[in-house]
């Protein structure tokens, strides 16, 4: 007999739908699974035994053959478990193939019966709902399954509850939503003693998102603002969230049903290898960028990260995603992050600051710097220095809230939400082409400075574009329709060449 469901394989955030057949055939008890499954897939047979006999089940005295179609696609993971079973309850006769055809399962078997979560479900539910079919998944994830929008959804505790419901004798109901966590968080910019002109740079960061480098002498606050920097950034749109949660729901991130509700604020360490950040491994795991899609990457020690590391940031920042290619394997992922960076002026973090200097002064600050490439610190729209904080100001009590400044970040964003409307961008920071010069209307003296700045720093073309950008959400922070002097001046302040001669 044969039996017959579908389940999915997963590339990148892409689902694939796959067909899972079964097949008893009289011979020698065996039971083959073919198709390009890998490990996790071979040994689901054992858990498949193992599952069965808990229910009080056993496997005929038959060969057994399972088929993944289509069989040149790899199939990775252990949510096989339960299609695989289902259709070969329904090759022998225990489920009518006709119940499950029209169904996508995935789940992971215990030995006791049960059924485990698993990495995707919420792409495989919305995949499930394109195709008008049905998604099986389990109980814990079913809240997070049923913001698809799908309606045919069921998510049994067990293996027993699943055959029961598709027998009849059990009615399982559609799992429901759970309300999205309100964002929370306890950091305040009113926690920030002093540093008015980097609070002024995070806030451009956060209206515009543009990405920003500070640097700063060790125990000046970088950390501080960065870490603070999403409590005065918009709240995330159902689309934003359905598309963090997508990719965290790959990675396994995704728990008791709930989706991302918080912007992503991921903080590799310096010693983060090249797939560790933009994604790779055996099975090409979604990287640090892609995890901090619509959020906030901060790399703290700038310079200590592994050249080739830092390089391979160059196409994700330009173009919102990265491309993992392997020998058995191209994925695409989405990256549209914001870079905050922080580092020390030098090794030793003391340049400028009288008493403190090594002895190498200058040189040791222009070899730490140089690990920086130009190509890199070209795509990083802000450069700000944090400065030491003074005695007296720590005296002082804190400055404007996080609330305060998000205030006026929304009001910025409000102000230009009119010009994207009709574009697949909402923030200055991607605009670009014919875009930039159609949303950037500059007076003709602020015109003239940018130009004549551009010749003096020998800005690049893209140095250029940026520092409209960024003088573009200058003017929408002052409401003002047109790009001013002053709003391309201050633009300016926060271009600063990185490699410094000076003590």
């Amino acid at each position: 007999m044969l039996g017959r469901t579908h389940t999915v394989a997963f590339e990148g955030i892409e689902v694939l739908k796959v067909g899972t057949e079964v097949r008893i055939m009289d011979g020698l008890p065996a039971f083959s699974i073919v198709g390009l499954a890998d490990k996790a897939v071979a040994e689901s047979k054992e858990r498949i035994r193992a599952a069965l006999t808990a229910v009080g089940l056993s496997l005929p005295a038959a060969r057994i053959t399972v088929n993944l179609a289509p069989a040149d696609l790899i199939k990775e993971g252990t949510h096989y478990d339960l299609p695989i079973t289902a259709a070969l309850l329904a090759a022998m006769g225990i489920l009518a193939p006709t119940v499950i055809e029209d169904w996508i399962m995935m789940g992971e078997l215990g030995l006791d019966g049960s059924i485990r979560a698993v990495s995707g479900v919420l792409p495989a539910a919305i995949a499930a709902h394109s195709y008008n079919m049905g998604l099986v998944c389990p109980f814990e994830q079913g809240p997070e399954a049923a913001w698809s929008g799908n309606e045919k959804i069921i998510a049994p505790t067990s293996l027993i509850g699943l055959i029961n419901h598709f027998k009849g004798t059990q009615l399982l109901q559609a799992p429901q939503t759970t309300p999205l966590p309100e964002p929370t968080t306890t950091l305040d910019f009113a926690d920030i003693k002093g540093q008015e002109t980097a609070k002024r740079a995070m806030e451009i960061a956060a209206a515009g998102g543009h990405n920003i480098l500070m640097i700063g002498p060790p125990g000046s606050g970088k950390s501080m603002l960065a870490s603070r920097l999403p409590s005065i950034m918009p709240p995330m749109t159902m689309k934003e969230i359905l598309d963090i949660s997508n990719i965290h729901s790959v990675a396994g991130l995704l728990k008791d049903g709930q989706l991302v509700s918080t912007r992503p604020f991921r903080d590799p360490h310096h010693s983060a290898s090249t797939p560790a950040l933009v994604g790779g491994g055996l099975r090409a795991r979604p990287g640090e960028i892609s995890l901090a899609h619509g959020g906030i990457l901060f790399l703290d020690e700038l310079p200590e990260f592994a050249r080739t590391t830092l390089e391979a940031l160059r196409q994700p920042l330009e173009t919102g995603k990265v491309s993992v290619a392997r020998a058995n394997v191209h994925i695409t992922y989405p990256a549209r992050f914001q870079l905050v960076a922080a580092m020390n002026p030098c090794r030793c973090g003391y340049l400028g600051v009288r008493g403190h200097e090594c002895s190498r002064a200058p040189r040791c600050a222009e070899e730490y710097q140089a690990k920086i490439s130009g190509p890199l610190l070209d795509r990083i729209d802000l450069h700000i220095d944090v400065p030491a904080v003074a005695p007296w100001e720590l005296g002082q009590g804190g400055g404007e809230s996080s609330a305060v400044i998000r205030a006026r970040v929304q009001q910025a964003i409000n102000f230009a939400a009119p010009r994207f409307k009709d574009l697949p961008f909402h923030k200055n920071a991607e605009a670009d082409g014919a875009v930039l010069e159609q949303i950037v209307h500059m007076e003709p003296t602020a015109k003239t400075l940018l130009i004549n700045a551009a010749e003096k720093l020998m800005l690049s073309a893209r140095g250029y574009h940026r520092i409209m950008r960024v003088a573009r959400t200058i003017a929408d922070l002052g409401q003002s329709e047109t790009v001013r002097e002053i709003h391309v001046a201050e633009a300016l302040s926060f271009r600063k060449p990185l490699r410094r001669k000076d003590t």
